[in-house]
């Protein structure tokens, strides 16, 4: 077992899993929405800007993307431990 799987089967009951699962995937989808918001914004004021606002963006959403994907592994693992 890694530490991690250790950890897990130490502190988190089986039913938190999945909630935590969930809560990751609601949370990716709350703040990809909030940085698509702030890139329409961003290329309604500064439409020359916009292929440098767009980049940006997709690289934001990525970041926010990765870190909700290792959320909800992380959650899956502790309901599939026991």
């Amino acid at each position: 077992m890694t530490l991690m799987t250790t950890l897990l089967a130490d502190v988190v009951q089986p039913g938190y899993g999945a909630l935590g699962a969930g809560l990751a995937a609601i949370g990716a989808g709350i703040g990809i929405g909030q940085i698509g918001k702030g890139a329409v914004d961003s290329i309604a004021r500064q439409p020359e800007a916009s292929n440098d606002i767009r980049a940006n963006m997709i690289l934001a959403a990525a970041l926010v993307e990765g870190v909700a994907l290792l959320a909800a592994v992380a959650g899956l693992l502790a309901v599939f431990q026991k």
